[in-house]
């Protein structure tokens, strides 16, 4: 076999992975079934869409992608995600050699945090509905409506230079290989949450259906003082008051702020099981002479809960104790989705339109009772709140071949949306100068004994995105590829905080009612009970980044058995964050940001193989990693998820990362295979978290660090036992072992005089936020995963042993002499039984899990060493399912 056709037949079409490749993939097409090697044959192509990349459809050519790569990359196919049982695809990445899930989905390689991986679907970017993240939560994306998963763990010139640990591209199904219909339910249970005690409150009528029916939209008072510029301060308190005529009081607002349905908070004896039911169906159809019309329709919808007692402590300097608290939350998640995917192929043509529909939304209650310490008082405080994240996607991608020529095009329109309207909160104090109510909890409304607010959010973001790839081959061994990309993300954030201000008269004995009594009209009217905007210094924010990029790269075989795949991109990014004026008095905020970048952003990756079954590859790149938004935003933010608020700095500027990584892959047979690699990343000005303590609140919040060093190792074992000699039951049976593991260590740089930047006093001596030499935060020294499933070759029978490890872990730096936060994730070890069988003629499939089986707690602390402060812990619990599955 020559050089050209070699390149054409073993490379060319499978480096649509990381290359554009339209024009070589009826070359590769064309080769027959005896040209490809035997060891290969079983192996199945999963549908894979990137940029720079075509279609690959399912079965079409039996090889290995990751073997046949130009870059290190891990693919989970259909039928490797099932074989986890996972029901996101963030459970499922996990599995994946050198990630880990940290938080609400967010997936993070080799142990950089959420920013310095990009998460793509069918080749283009999203937007996040979560105002901490840049990217979206990979939790809400149901396995159900992805076809493959590829991370790619070196960077290549063809994607985003925002690539610092990683990219993670989905692709959702497309068109299917024959009609049918699948409809599923599921059932599941948490030994620590499911029939026991709980906390809800009403909320609306349509709550269990992650929609509201309109109780918590913007009351008509308060979207009028909204609207009319003014300031809290200038509103009249009430009637008397209001000499200019003003359409609205203080009162007026106060007394909408206060359904009940919203805001008491009750016990629920028995915390109903988690259920889901889903329908997946699909079709094609001839068009033409060679054509193929595809149509995917699916939606899913789970109602999950989901109890915590927590135990959260705060230290001060010298690892005294601050304050001592256990909050009892319940969270009531409900998930929907929803996707229309066309797909057509005619000729050598492809093309691509998907639709995507996310909306996830979470209910809270929270009851937080301990002692704070400084103060010597006894706290009680409540929380009900209400998050609605949504994503609306649709893109469309078109491969097509104009004889040796290959071009793709791809443009997409996406829109996030995160609502948490009415988020309240209530603080009760007992405090034993109270006199005859000492041993009572009330709430006066003063700030200092109790306090009432309410809060309502609002996140808005669009993302217009496109691109050109061309991609032609110069010579047989040698492939030339260039393209344009170009997005545009416009963010609308707003944040609107109110306290209900009670004057001093307020009686003490008043203060005793619960909360919705507390605020009831007539009280509020009595007792004149106004309101203070807290957030007025800075309400609403609008951020935007536009990116203009070009890249070339050649994929060039100069020799059999040596492949170089060099390019170069150029980005120009202008990233912008500002302060939005809703009052008719301007502020004249400081907290802006302008960050106006080019880069050239250079990769090579040469592969080698010394021998048959053996592949060499090393890889050498530059990236970046650009600030979030949320980290550049001058605003307080509350998550739910860890119980702490976050603050952005505007002063944030961008990451820049030297890559380097040498692996070596051994391919036994079919998916068989072992693997070895080195890699080591050099960062100037990584973007790091910390934190600080104050009145029994965590605030986060965000610096440049002056640099970090991160260097590990991965391995990774793919191995089949045939069981075909044990005979009987075994007979049709195989042992599938997969295994990965990781080792990662980070430094942090700070030497003496280094500085970084924090809003609004500037320059700081960086060693008054880091540490030299402290890992960096997110990353985990040790991952270990483990599979090993027990299957039949000829039905669907398995039963699979999951278990995965992280070692401890950073979340946000300690200041002023604090330690660090601290997760320890912890060993988990799952179980996950999957048998199919025939009803009536329809293929049924019966799926049992037992996850966490070992009961494993979330762990979040701080320690000295000797001491410990637990900051956020609880039990876990472990999680039982079935469900069941009949496809038409």
């Amino acid at each position: 076999m020559t050089t050209g056709k070699r390149l054409a037949g073993l490379l060319l079409l499978t480096t649509a992975l990381t290359m554009p490749s339209a024009a070589f993939a009826q070359d590769v097409g064309a080769e027959t079934d005896e040209e490809l090697p035997q060891d290969d044959e079983q192996v199945e192509e999963p549908d894979v869409s990137i940029p720079g990349g075509s279609i690959i459809v399912t079965g079409r050519i039996n090889r290995n992608p990751e073997r046949n790569s130009s870059q290190v990359v891990n693919v989970l196919s259909t039928e490797q995600i099932a074989r986890t049982g996972e029901g996101d695809i963030a459970g499922a990445l996990a599995r994946v050699t050198g990630l880990s899930v940290q938080g609400d989905g967010f997936v993070f390689v080799r142990g950089l945090g959420d920013r310095y991986s990009l998460a793509l679907l069918n080749g283009l970017p999203l937007p996040s509905p979560q105002p901490l993240s840049r990217v979206v939560p990979l939790d809400i994306f149901p396995t159900n409506v992805v076809a493959s998963s590829l991370v790619q763990k070196t960077y290549s010139a063809n994607f985003p230079g925002e690539f610092g640990g990683g990219v993670i591209n989905l692709t959702t199904r497309a068109i299917p290989d024959e009609s049918f219909l699948e409809i599923s339910g599921g059932l599941s249970g948490n030994t620590e949450t499911t029939f026991h005690n709980g906390l809800s409150y009403y909320g609306s009528d349509f709550d269990w259906f992650g929609f509201d029916d309109g109780t918590r939209d913007v009351p008509p008072a308060l979207q009028t003082y909204f609207d009319s510029g003014l300031r809290m301060s200038d509103v009249p308190l009430d009637p008397e008051q209001n000499i200019g005529g003003a359409p609205f009081t203080q009162l007026d607002i106060a007394k909408q702020l206060g359904n009940p349905n919203l805001i008491l908070l009750q016990k629920i004896g028995d915390i109903p099981a988690n259920w889901s039911a889903g329908l997946t169906a699909g079709t094609s159809v001839d068009v033409g002479s060679d054509g193929v019309l595809g149509m995917v329709l699916t939606g899913s919808i789970s109602n999950s809960w989901r109890t915590r007692d927590i135990a959260s402590q705060s230290i001060l300097a010298g690892f005294t104790l601050d304050s001592d608290f256990r909050d009892l939350v319940t969270d009531n998640s409900v998930l929907v989705n929803a996707l229309l995917g066309f797909g057509l192929e005619f000729g050598d043509h492809r093309i691509r339109w998907t639709n995507l529909f996310i909306r996830d939304n979470s209910k809270l209650a929270r009851l937080s009772e301990g002692e704070d310490f400084q103060d010597d008082d006894s706290i009680q405080q409540q929380q009900t709140a209400w998050y609605e994240r949504q994503l609306i996607d649709t893109q469309l991608v078109a491969e097509l071949e104009f004889g040796d020529l290959g071009v793709e095009l791809r443009g997409g329109y996406a829109r996030t949306d995160r609502e948490a309207p009415y988020e309240y909160t209530f603080t009760y104090v007992r405090d034993s100068a109270q006199g005859p109510l000492s041993d009572q909890f009330i709430n006066v409304l003063d700030r200092q004994t109790g306090d009432a607010s309410v809060v309502f959010s609002d996140l808005q973001e669009e993302l217009y995105a496109g691109g050109i790839d061309l991609s032609y081959p110069i010579f047989d061994s040698f492939a030339l590829t260039v393209g344009y990309a170009y997005s545009d993300t416009e963010r609308f954030s707003a944040r609107r905080e109110f306290l209900f201000n009670a004057p001093t008269s307020f009686p003490d004995a008043v203060g005793l009612l619960r909360p919705d009594l507390l605020l009831g009209d007539a009280i509020i009217d009595y007792f004149d009970i106004g309101l203070i905007e807290s957030t007025q210094t800075d309400p609403a924010f609008e951020a935007g980044l536009t990116i203009h990029a070009g890249y070339g790269k050649i994929n060039w075989e100069p020799v059999l058995g040596v492949q170089l795949d060099v390019g170069v991109r150029y980005e120009d990014a202008e990233q912008t964050v500002d302060p939005v004026e809703v009052f008719n008095t301007p502020l004249n905020s400081a907290s802006s940001t302008a960050l106006n970048n080019d880069y050239w952003l250079p990769a090579a990756t040469i592969t080698v193989e010394p021998m048959d079954n053996l592949q060499l590859r090393a890889n050498a790149s530059r990236t970046l990693a650009r600030p979030q938004f949320r980290e550049l935003i001058f605003q307080t933010y509350y998550d739910p998820e860890t119980n702490r608020q976050f603050n952005g700095n505007p002063f944030l500027v961008d990451s820049e990362l030297l890559n380097f990584e040498l692996r070596g892959e051994y391919y036994f047979g079919g998916s068989d295979r072992i693997s070895l690699a080195g890699f080591y990343k050099d960062i100037d000005n990584p973007i790091e978290a910390f934190s600080s303590f104050s009145d029994n609140n965590q605030l986060t919040s965000f610096a440049n660090a002056p640099s970090a060093t991160l260097w590990g190792v991965e391995a990774d074992l793919q191995y089949t036992f045939d069981l075909y000699n044990w005979g009987g039951f075994f007979e049709t049976k195989e042992l599938v072992l997969v295994t990965n593991y990781t080792y990662t260590n980070s430094e942090i740089s700070v030497a003496t005089g280094d500085i970084t930047r924090l809003f609004p006093g500037g320059d700081t001596p960086a060693s008054n936020l880091f540490t030299d030499g402290v890992p960096l935060t997110g990353q985990s020294d040790h991952l270990v995963n483990a599979q090993l499933t027990l299957e039949d070759i000829d039905q669907l029978q398995q039963f699979t042993v999951l278990v995965s490890y992280a070692s401890e872990r950073v979340t946000s730096r300690g200041t002023s002499g604090l330690p660090d936060v601290i997760e320890d994730p912890g060993l988990q070890i799952d179980l996950v039984a999957r048998q199919g069988f025939d009803l009536w003629g329809n293929e049924v499939e019966l799926k049992l899990e037992a996850r966490n089986i070992l009961g494993r707690r979330y762990e979040e602390f701080q320690t000295d060493g000797t001491n410990r402060a637990d900051i956020n812990s609880y039990d876990r619990g472990t999680e039982l399912a079935a469900s069941l599955s009949i496809t038409f």
